[in-house]
């Protein structure tokens, strides 16, 4: 008996993968994939102009106070709003400090919109693989915060450790798939100081 225990142990030792996935993508973290892809987002939300906050296509209104007029609030809550999910957007709150108030919003009133808190990175994935909408977001005290939104992929579980979520934004870069680490390259202390928030909601696929 001994010795057969002592084989069984010597087998799990074995057969541990060495790098383990995320959860497999479902069908409906394909439909997701498919949906999110169909946004333009690296067209559409360009920074440096004014554009309509839930089509991201440019107004032609010429920016003259050299801001740098980022749209990553307004990208997120454009795709929500097209899932028929409401996250805080425009005219309920200006497009100015919108990722700010959304991190605010999500932690208080989120909930009544049947936002959930999602515990890790590895969780934010995995949900984003079942096909959820899963945001994140920082805040920041005295400039814009920022909001990505989690995209569905196969990266491996050390990845996720290493460099976040794979995403999807508008921003400084727009980006259709990078990494959290990179897209939140202006806010790596909030990164580092693990101050991104992550929060999911259910998508009603058909």
């Amino acid at each position: 008996m001994r010795c057969s225990s002592r084989i069984g142990v010597v087998a799990l030792l074995v057969f541990v993968p060495v790098g383990s996935r995320a959860e497999d993508i479902t069908a409906e973290g394909q439909k997701l994939s498919k949906f999110l892809d169909g946004l333009d987002v690296e067209k559409y939300w360009l920074s440096g102009r004014y554009v309509k906050w839930d089509t991201g296509e440019p107004l032609d209104k010429p920016v003259t106070d050299g801001g740098k007029h980022t749209h990553c609030s307004a990208f997120a809550a454009a795709t929500a709003k097209r899932l028929g999910i409401y996250l805080l957007r425009p005219p309920d709150h200006s497009a100015t400090q919108l990722a700010n108030a959304q991190y605010d919003w999500l932690s208080k009133e989120g909930k009544k919109q049947e936002w959930k808190p999602v515990a890790s990175a590895r969780e934010a994935q995995g949900l984003a693989n079942r096909g959820y909408l899963v945001v994140a977001v920082c805040k920041e005290k005295d400039r814009a915060g920022h909001a990505a939104l989690v995209r569905p992929s196969s990266k491996s579980v050390e990845d996720i450790d290493k460099e976040g979520p794979q995403i999807i934004q508008a921003g400084a870069t727009n980006y259709s798939s990078t990494s959290l680490v990179r897209g939140f390259k202006s806010h790596s202390a909030a990164v580092r100081e693990t101050r991104i928030r992550y929060y999911a909601h259910e998508i009603g696929w058909k």
